[in-house]
């Protein structure tokens, strides 16, 4: 019986090297591969057998690899320092630390100051600051959902952040609409790309000629917007 379920396997190279990747089974006619910051994704018709995924994709494992690569690459860890980097609303903010009894977070214009009883325990440091921008992201999302379900005319439910290691954001049969909160450090712009995604769903439960209809109504740009979250997605994760 064929696992319909994400699936993690390894596709063994020539050269007795591995690739480690995730299969997702869809109703579809062809074989899809993207590489993100989470590796090889290959999605694949519902009845099609591994070997023959595997057969299929064999031309393509010098774009894997040196897709794979490059993604490895761009692989960088955040030093929670003072005089550090990270982006707010697409702006770029100087993390300032110091040493303090009590633990707090506050922006002021492009410094975020960040008073901790644990000055040089980076993990610590990360966790502040990734709680602050989870509690701004909520209510940044919040705000933004409200206007664009007026301009769609749709009603969700809710709001909730999501943690989400792939998806930038989901909505299901309660209208509850989840948006991951690592897009507080994106541009305003792609934030109202996903959100308007999302609500479009909630007319449209599929990717359909009138499914992104309804999202150019309201952001004629969409898809400018879309190929610059697929740029940015692996340092929007270098946090969390």
């Amino acid at each position: 019986m064929i696992n319909l379920k994400p699936t993690n396997l390894e596709l063994f190279l020539p050269s007795g090297k591995k690739i480690k990747y995730l299969l997702k089974r869809r109703n579809r006619r062809t074989i899809g591969l993207k590489v993100d910051h989470d590796g090889l994704v290959i999605h694949a018709p519902i009845l099609i057998p591994r070997s023959r995924i595997e057969e299929l994709i064999a031309p393509k494992l010098d774009w894997i690899q040196e897709k794979l690569s490059l993604q490895l690459n761009k692989k960088k860890k955040i030093n929670w320092k003072t005089g550090e980097l990270i982006h707010i609303l697409g702006n770029k903010a100087i993390l300032s630390l110091k040493a303090s009894k009590t633990n707090s977070v506050l922006q002021d214009k492009d410094i975020l100051h960040v008073d901790t009883n644990r000055v040089n325990d980076q993990v610590h440091s990360a966790k502040l600051v990734s709680k602050w921008l989870k509690e701004k992201a909520l209510k940044d999302f919040v705000r933004r959902v409200e206007v664009f379900s007026v301009k769609l005319n749709v009603h969700p439910s809710s709001v909730y952040l999501s943690n989400a290691k792939s998806r930038w954001g989901s909505c299901n049969s309660k209208r509850e609409i989840r948006l991951n909160w690592r897009l507080i450090q994106a541009p305003p712009h792609i934030i109202n790309y996903v959100i308007c995604h999302e609500l479009a769903h909630l007319k449209e439960m599929n990717h359909s000629n009138r499914f992104w209809e309804e999202v150019e109504k309201v952001l004629p740009e969409y898809r400018s917007s879309e190929k610059e979250l697929k740029t940015l997605s692996s340092d929007l994760y270098l946090i969390g």
